[in-house]
Protein backbone atom coordinates (compact mmCIF):
# COMPACT_ATOMS: atom_id res chain seq x y z
CA UNK A 1 0.00 0.00 0.00
CA UNK A 2 3.01 2.33 0.18
CA UNK A 3 2.90 3.27 3.85
CA UNK A 4 6.34 1.81 4.46
CA UNK A 5 8.05 3.52 1.55
CA UNK A 6 10.03 6.66 2.13
CA UNK A 7 10.14 9.32 -0.52
CA UNK A 8 13.65 9.75 -1.82
CA UNK A 9 15.15 13.09 -0.96
CA UNK A 10 18.42 13.67 -2.75
CA UNK A 11 21.39 14.90 -0.74
CA UNK A 12 19.60 14.65 2.57
CA UNK A 13 20.61 12.52 5.50
CA UNK A 14 17.92 10.14 6.73
CA UNK A 15 16.12 11.30 9.84
CA UNK A 16 16.05 8.77 12.65
CA UNK A 17 12.81 6.77 12.67
CA UNK A 18 11.74 7.90 9.20
CA UNK A 19 12.75 5.03 6.95
CA UNK A 20 10.69 1.88 6.42
CA UNK A 21 12.46 0.14 9.29
CA UNK A 22 11.83 3.12 11.57
CA UNK A 23 8.17 3.24 10.55
CA UNK A 24 7.88 -0.49 11.25
CA UNK A 25 9.34 0.11 14.70
CA UNK A 26 6.84 2.91 15.33
CA UNK A 27 4.05 0.58 14.25
CA UNK A 28 5.15 -2.15 16.67
CA UNK A 29 5.47 0.44 19.45
CA UNK A 30 2.00 1.80 18.63
CA UNK A 31 0.44 -1.66 18.67
CA UNK A 32 2.12 -2.33 22.02
CA UNK A 33 0.88 1.03 23.35
CA UNK A 34 -2.70 0.23 22.32
CA UNK A 35 -2.49 -3.14 24.10
CA UNK A 36 -1.03 -1.59 27.25
CA UNK A 37 -3.53 1.27 27.25
CA UNK A 38 -6.44 -1.14 26.79
CA UNK A 39 -5.29 -3.27 29.74
CA UNK A 40 -4.77 -0.24 31.95
CA UNK A 41 -8.10 1.39 31.08
CA UNK A 42 -9.98 -1.88 31.62
CA UNK A 43 -9.46 -1.25 35.35
CA UNK A 44 -12.20 1.41 35.28
CA UNK A 45 -14.32 -0.41 32.71
CA UNK A 46 -13.22 0.61 29.22
CA UNK A 47 -14.78 -1.85 26.81
CA UNK A 48 -17.70 -2.76 29.06
CA UNK A 49 -19.85 0.39 29.00
CA UNK A 50 -23.55 0.19 28.22
CA UNK A 51 -23.12 3.03 25.73
CA UNK A 52 -20.73 5.75 24.69
CA UNK A 53 -21.06 9.18 23.14
CA UNK A 54 -18.86 11.95 21.82
CA UNK A 55 -19.80 15.60 22.30
CA UNK A 56 -17.90 17.61 19.72
CA UNK A 57 -18.97 20.94 21.19
CA UNK A 58 -17.11 20.36 24.45
CA UNK A 59 -14.65 17.78 23.11
CA UNK A 60 -15.53 14.99 25.51
CA UNK A 61 -16.20 11.31 25.22
CA UNK A 62 -18.55 9.75 27.77
CA UNK A 63 -19.02 6.09 28.67
CA UNK A 64 -22.14 5.19 30.63
CA UNK A 65 -22.28 2.23 33.02
CA UNK A 66 -25.09 1.09 35.34
CA UNK A 67 -23.23 2.46 38.38
CA UNK A 68 -21.10 5.32 37.00
CA UNK A 69 -20.11 7.51 34.09
CA UNK A 70 -16.63 8.09 32.74
CA UNK A 71 -15.64 11.16 30.74
CA UNK A 72 -12.45 12.40 29.11
CA UNK A 73 -11.26 15.07 26.71
CA UNK A 74 -11.09 13.45 23.29
CA UNK A 75 -9.57 13.76 19.84
CA UNK A 76 -10.68 11.99 16.69
CA UNK A 77 -7.91 10.44 14.61
CA UNK A 78 -10.07 9.23 11.76
CA UNK A 79 -12.82 6.86 10.80
CA UNK A 80 -12.80 3.54 9.06
CA UNK A 81 -15.72 2.44 6.91
CA UNK A 82 -15.85 -1.35 6.56
CA UNK A 83 -18.41 -1.18 3.76
CA UNK A 84 -16.45 1.38 1.73
CA UNK A 85 -13.08 -0.14 2.73
CA UNK A 86 -11.71 3.32 3.40
CA UNK A 87 -10.05 5.40 6.11
CA UNK A 88 -10.62 9.13 6.34
CA UNK A 89 -8.50 11.34 8.58
CA UNK A 90 -10.41 13.58 10.96
CA UNK A 91 -8.79 16.74 9.56
CA UNK A 92 -10.27 15.87 6.15
CA UNK A 93 -13.79 15.21 7.45
CA UNK A 94 -16.09 18.25 7.29
CA UNK A 95 -18.38 16.77 9.95
CA UNK A 96 -15.62 16.87 12.57
CA UNK A 97 -14.86 20.15 14.31
CA UNK A 98 -11.24 21.27 13.79
CA UNK A 99 -10.66 21.32 17.56
CA UNK A 100 -11.24 17.56 17.66
CA UNK A 101 -8.82 16.76 14.83
CA UNK A 102 -5.63 18.15 16.36
CA UNK A 103 -4.13 14.68 16.96
CA UNK A 104 -4.89 13.78 13.35
CA UNK A 105 -3.18 17.01 12.25
CA UNK A 106 -0.16 16.05 14.35
CA UNK A 107 0.09 12.76 12.43
CA UNK A 108 -0.35 14.53 9.08
CA UNK A 109 2.33 17.08 9.93
CA UNK A 110 4.69 14.38 11.20
CA UNK A 111 4.15 12.36 8.00
CA UNK A 112 4.84 15.37 5.80
CA UNK A 113 7.99 16.26 7.76
CA UNK A 114 9.31 12.71 7.52
CA UNK A 115 8.47 12.02 3.89
CA UNK A 116 5.56 9.62 4.41
CA UNK A 117 3.08 11.21 2.03
CA UNK A 118 0.71 8.22 2.17
CA UNK A 119 0.07 8.96 5.86
CA UNK A 120 -0.97 12.47 4.93
CA UNK A 121 -3.53 11.52 2.27
CA UNK A 122 -7.07 12.68 3.14
CA UNK A 123 -8.59 9.29 2.48
CA UNK A 124 -7.04 5.90 1.74
CA UNK A 125 -8.28 2.46 0.80
CA UNK A 126 -8.19 0.45 4.00
CA UNK A 127 -9.25 -2.93 5.26
CA UNK A 128 -9.46 -3.65 8.99
CA UNK A 129 -5.75 -4.40 9.22
CA UNK A 130 -4.77 -1.13 7.51
CA UNK A 131 -7.14 0.84 9.76
CA UNK A 132 -5.45 -0.78 12.76
CA UNK A 133 -2.04 0.12 11.34
CA UNK A 134 -3.04 3.77 10.88
CA UNK A 135 -4.49 3.91 14.39
CA UNK A 136 -1.40 2.29 15.95
CA UNK A 137 0.98 4.65 14.17
CA UNK A 138 -1.18 7.58 15.25
CA UNK A 139 -1.26 6.48 18.89
CA UNK A 140 2.53 6.20 18.87
CA UNK A 141 3.17 9.47 17.04
CA UNK A 142 0.82 11.44 19.31
CA UNK A 143 1.87 9.53 22.45
CA UNK A 144 -1.80 9.12 23.33
CA UNK A 145 -2.73 8.09 26.86
CA UNK A 146 -6.05 6.56 25.84
CA UNK A 147 -7.45 4.93 22.72
CA UNK A 148 -10.99 3.88 21.84
CA UNK A 149 -12.62 2.38 18.77
CA UNK A 150 -16.10 3.88 18.72
CA UNK A 151 -18.43 1.67 16.74
CA UNK A 152 -21.10 3.63 14.90
CA UNK A 153 -23.85 2.73 12.46
CA UNK A 154 -21.67 2.87 9.34
CA UNK A 155 -18.12 3.42 10.53
CA UNK A 156 -15.69 2.94 13.37
CA UNK A 157 -14.28 6.16 14.80
CA UNK A 158 -10.73 6.01 16.16
CA UNK A 159 -10.46 8.23 19.22
CA UNK A 160 -7.66 9.23 21.55
CA UNK A 161 -8.43 10.54 25.01
CA UNK A 162 -6.79 11.94 28.12
CA UNK A 163 -7.35 11.51 31.86
CA UNK A 164 -10.68 9.88 32.70
CA UNK A 165 -13.02 11.33 35.32
CA UNK A 166 -15.22 8.72 36.95
CA UNK A 167 -18.44 9.80 38.64
CA UNK A 168 -20.21 7.17 40.75
CA UNK A 169 -23.99 7.13 41.35
CA UNK A 170 -23.42 8.66 44.80
CA UNK A 171 -21.64 11.64 43.19
CA UNK A 172 -18.13 10.72 44.30
CA UNK A 173 -15.43 11.32 41.70
CA UNK A 174 -12.01 9.96 40.90
CA UNK A 175 -9.57 10.42 38.05
CA UNK A 176 -7.67 7.79 36.11
CA UNK A 177 -4.46 9.07 34.48
CA UNK A 178 -1.70 7.45 32.46
CA UNK A 179 1.63 9.19 31.92
CA UNK A 180 3.63 8.35 28.81
CA UNK A 181 7.36 8.93 29.13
Amino acid sequence: MGFFKRNAKPDSAPTQGCDAEGLSTLLLQGEDMIDQLARAHMSWGLGSADRWGLDQRNGTITWTFPDKTATAQAQILGSWSPTASSWQWAWANDSILPELSQDACTVRDWAAAHGHDALAAQQVEADEQMAGTLAALSVRITEATGFYRGVGATSIVMITFGPVTLVAQDGSTSTFTIDIE
